[in-house]
Order: structure tokens, then C-alpha cells, then sequence
């Protein structure tokens, strides 16, 4: 005699949960050990390089030693010892990190395999495990036209997991776009200085009077996730365009070469102004494409950070 249907279906319910259980968990594994690779073979001593800790801990005294900074003469010491010593320091290097990452409906675009959230989760994931191999503490934040998701900056490996799962599989409330909020969370709470990472395709209204806060307050770094469909119509006659985070739906002919011109100087004026607000205000950026390999990019964003903080 069969079971009772309401315990068939349960059973099919727990099966079905199982099975999405083992698929996170997979992807988190996979990705995991993707880019665990990449930190230990690749881009660590790049990150190392370049974040510098918040100031420096005093470790010891010594003798004085002929040319040695008279400033860091520790006259107590001296007068109890008779001879001058010096205060010996070392760098404090843990950092707190946030990931910032933008999880808007603009983000599930993809026009090749990866959309562009799957791309922004793998880079910072990337960035999570350099950090953490660092001795630094990461935290995260989600965020859409709303505050998403906030996790506090710790320390471990499961620390870590979380918030790949989180970038991964978060399933946000709203659907629009509004950094300035976002930014606007992250300098009230967190208080002391930070590396930003902040990771959006930048389909959003004006909000440099937030970032330009943020950067005085943080050592920001902005990593522009974008598709090549974004900024280039291909020519396949009339289609219909849906923004993501709107739902509104316009027909246009791809055929038509004008159209096609002006999708693409529309799109290059976004990224000109994008690109006037970051300079203005001396932050850091690094473009990023679905249909590329990022390492190259990230790697030639540190070593060109890394020279330009070595001529200071």
C-alpha cells in the first residue's frame, strides 16, 4: 500500500531540498577552490604588497645606533640605562576589509556564460581568501536600492564560506539600485579606516556626493562589472529590451546602424562620466568584463598601485 500523499510530497520536498543543499554547497566548493588556488599561486603577493596596515605597534627598545631618528629616542629608558636606546616598531598589518557588492537585478545579465553577479561573487571571493591568507578581516555587504545584507569583518576560513555563500545565493528584496545608501551604511558603521572593495556594474543615479565621503573616510577601490552587450547592440534585427530593475520593455532595430550608434555613445558617456566622478575624487578603479579572465586585470591593477605607492 503506498504512502499517504501528504507524506509523498514531503518526502519529494525534503529530496528536492537535499538536492539545492548539495548543488550550493558544490558551487561554493568549486569556487572555493578556484580561486584558494589562484590566491596561492597567483595574486596574494600582490595584494600583500600593495595594503598597508593602519599605523605601526611599538615591539621593543635597543641601543642607539648612529643614525637612527632621535625621535624615536625612549628617554626613560635611556635615563634608567644610562646610555641612549631606541623604540623599536613594527608594522601593523591587519586590515579590515569590506566587500561591497552590489545585488541589484541589473546584475543577473549575462551574454556569454557568467552573468555579472556570478563574475563579482568569483572576485570576491578571490579578494575575501587574499585577505584572509593576509591575516586581515573581511565583511560584507549586500545591497540594492536598500541595505541587503550586512555581515561584520572577522577572521577564518568559515568566516569566509559564509560570505561566498552569501554573494552566491542571496536572494535580495528589492530590485533597483541605490549606492548612496549603501555607502552611506558602511561609514556609520564601520568607523575605523578600511580597504572598500566596491563591486557594481554602476547602472545607478548620482550618488558622488557619497562616494567622495566614502573615500576621504576608507582607501576605496571601485571594480566595474560590465557585459560587452552593454555597450555594443549586434545586428539581429528588432528585438525587445527589458530593464531588469524597472520591468519597463522598449522595441528597437538593431538593424538600423543609427540605433546602434546611439546605444553605443549612450553607453560611452556613462562610462566617461563614471570614470570623471572616480578620478575626481582619487579613487582606484578597475574594469572588469563577463567574456574575459579577470586575473589579468586585477594583478595589472596591483603591480601599477603598487609602483605608484613606491614613488610616493
Amino acid at each position: 500500500m503506498p504512502p499517504p500523499l501528504a507524506k509523498q510530497l514531503r518526502s519529494a520536498g525534503e529530496d528536492e531540498q537535499a538536492k539545492t543543499t548539495a548543488e550550493i554547497l558544490r558551487k561554493i566548493r568549486a569556487l572555493e577552490i578556484k580561486t584558494r588556488g589562484l590566491v596561492e599561486t597567483a595574486f596574494a603577493g600582490d595584494y600583500h604588497s600593495v595594503f598597508k596596515g593602519r599605523g605601526m605597534n611599538f615591539e621593543d627598545v635597543r641601543e642607539y645606533q648612529p643614525g637612527d631618528d632621535i625621535r624615536a629616542i625612549d628617554w626613560n629608558v635611556t635615563a634608567r640605562m644610562g646610555n641612549a636606546f631606541v623604540k623599536k616598531f613594527t608594522e601593523e598589518r591587519e586590515l579590515t576589509v569590506m566587500l561591497v557588492v552590489d545585488v541589484s537585478a541589473s546584475g543577473n545579465f549575462g551574454s556569454v556564460a557568467q552573468s555579472k553577479r556570478e563574475l563579482a561573487a568569483e572576485v570576491a571571493c578571490l579578494l575575501a581568501f587574499s585577505a584572509i591568507r593576509n591575516n586581515d578581516k573581511v565583511g560584507l555587504l549586500l545591497f540594492t536600492d536598500r541595505v541587503e545584507l550586512f555581515i561584520p569583518p572577522k577572521k577564518g576560513r568559515s568566516h569566509t564560506l559564509r560570505l561566498i555563500r552569501e554573494i552566491l545565493f542571496f536572494q535580495p528584496q528589492g530590485r533597483g539600485t541605490e549606492p548612496a545608501l549603501a555607502l552611506d551604511y558602511l561609514n556609520n558603521i564601520v568607523t575605523r579606516r578600511a580597504v572598500v572593495f566596491f563591486i557594481s556594474d554602476f547602472q545607478a543615479p548620482d550618488f558622488s556626493h557619497a562616494l567622495a565621503v566614502s573615500s576621504r573616510r576608507h582607501d576605496f577601490v571601485a571594480i566595474h562589472i560590465q557585459d560587452e552587450r552593454e555597450k555594443v547592440l549586434p545586428n539581429v534585427g528588432i528585438i525587445r529590451l527589458e530593464d531588469a530593475e524597472t520591468g519597463e520593455q522598449i522595441e528597437i532595430n538593431t538593424a538600423d546602424r543609427a540605433v546602434r550608434h546611439r546605444f553605443a555613445q549612450m553607453a560611452e558617456q556613462r562610462a566617461a562620466e563614471l570614470e570623471r566622478t572616480l578620478r575626481r575624487n582619487n579613487i582606484d578603479s578597475i574594469a572588469l568584463r563577463t567574456s574575459e579572465d579577470y586575473l589579468p586585470q586585477l594583478r595589472s591593477f596591483f603591480k601599477q598601485r603598487e609602483r605608484r605607492l613606491g614613488m610616493r
